[in-house]
């Protein structure tokens, strides 16, 4: 999200945004030299929280929510998202107070604008009003470019935000990139959002997994963990998203599943009662055996997780993993040519052993089951 601050140097309200390549700042306006800096403070502080609420509409979409299941939490996400030119006029005609108190809007989004215009109306600066409001025109036109699979310009700060859905039109730019090479490359990073990314590289992955598995003999479901006997690997979320795909959920379903559950968590909500059930059952046999004291039990309790996935940052640290795991593959590939018998047939030696020739087995075995990437 956009953050905002004073130049107190050189009297400037400043927009700052993180990208993948780093960040970024922009001059907004010029602001009165006399201004209190409380005053300059809330405006800021204000178009933070804007900011914020007006990508959240972006990273928790009502199109992400279930139809079948209407819980009134699909209907407050259209509402929000609609509220974009509400949010626009607000900041020029706020909600002010008078005698009988001031009105507060039930949507963040629109409160948020509010809050600006009051802050600017305290400040009484025509131009400092003007050029804020095109400021936040900029932001919100971001969002929407975003949501729309462009990830030019402002919108490039979506490249650190999980999104609840992915965009098709992102997945495939991700898809072309595994393309070029399957081992993943910085842009896959720094130009793709994260959870459209996440559902190319696991479709890339469970290709990746099939070749390691007919070399190896492994379950392909199962290959992470081996690899990991070879070389420290994070396997438990590749290791989740293979087992899922081998039952014939999609990659998409895998993906946005993991990081709905991720971002739950980071919201104070426990996702899935009976995993949690699962895994919390061993501890209650210790305490039920030992007593509450047993120092087995922190052991126990620090395998418990609501979540594979970092909550703060779930897309990125799945596709960090994914990317991972794909080379995961190729070491427990490597090993097994390695080990193979000089007379079998196929490719041995260096050509078999190269990174080359893996990606050539992956991006076959992928373009034969592209049917399955969404």
């Amino acid at each position: 999200m956009t953050r905002y601050a004073i130049d107190p140097a050189r009297h400037e309200l400043i927009a700052t945004w993180e990208t993948g390549e780093g960040e970024l700042a922009t001059r907004v306006a010029t602001v009165p030299d006399a201004s209190e800096p409380a005053r300059l403070s809330r405006l800021t502080a204000a178009l933070a929280r804007l900011s914020t609420a007006a990508w959240q509409t972006y990273t928790h979409p009502a199109a992400a929510l279930d139809p079948l299941e209407p819980t009134g939490e699909d209907w407050r996400r259209e509402q929000e998202r609609g509220a974009f030119g509400e949010a626009l006029r607000a900041i020029t005609r706020p909600n002010l107070p008078d005698e009988e108190g001031i009105i507060l809007e039930y949507s963040p989004l629109l409160e948020s604008a509010h809050e600006v215009g009051r802050a600017l109306h305290v400040l009484a600066d025509r131009e400092l009003t003007a050029a804020v409001r095109t400021e936040v025109g900029v932001e919100l036109a971001a969002v929407e470019s975003a949501e729309l699979g462009g990830l030019t310009g402002r919108a490039g700060q979506a490249v650190l935000l999980s999104l609840e859905d992915a965009s098709p039109v992102q997945v495939a730019a991700a898809d072309q990139l595994f393309s070029q090479d399957p081992f993943g490359q910085e842009a896959l990073f720094t130009a793709v959002d994260p959870t459209s990314a996440a559902v190319a590289a696991a479709h890339w992955l469970h290709a990746a997994a099939e070749v390691a598995a007919e070399r190896s003999g492994h379950p392909t479901a199962a290959v992470i963990r081996f690899a990991d006997d070879i070389e420290a690997l994070p396997h438990e979320s590749p290791t989740h998203v293979l087992q899922l795909l081998e039952t014939g959920v999609t990659p998409y379903d895998a993906v946005t599943a993991l990081v709905g559950e991720a971002l739950q968590v980071a919201d104070g909500v426990l996702p899935d009662l009976v995993a949690f059930r699962a895994q919390i059952a061993p501890v209650e046999e210790l305490i039920a055996k030992y007593g509450a004291d047993d120092p087995k039990l922190r052991a126990e309790l620090s395998r418990v997780r609501l979540t594979p996935l970092d909550p703060r940052r779930p897309a990125r640290d799945l596709l960090e993993d994914l990317v991972s795991a794909v080379h995961g593959c190729w070491l427990l590939y490597a090993e097994h040519v390695e080990n193979a018998p000089d007379d079998e047939e196929g490719p041995t030696g260096e050509e078999a052993l190269s990174r080359a020739e893996f990606a050539h087995l992956v991006r076959a075995r992928a373009a034969r089951h592209r049917d399955r990437l969404i």
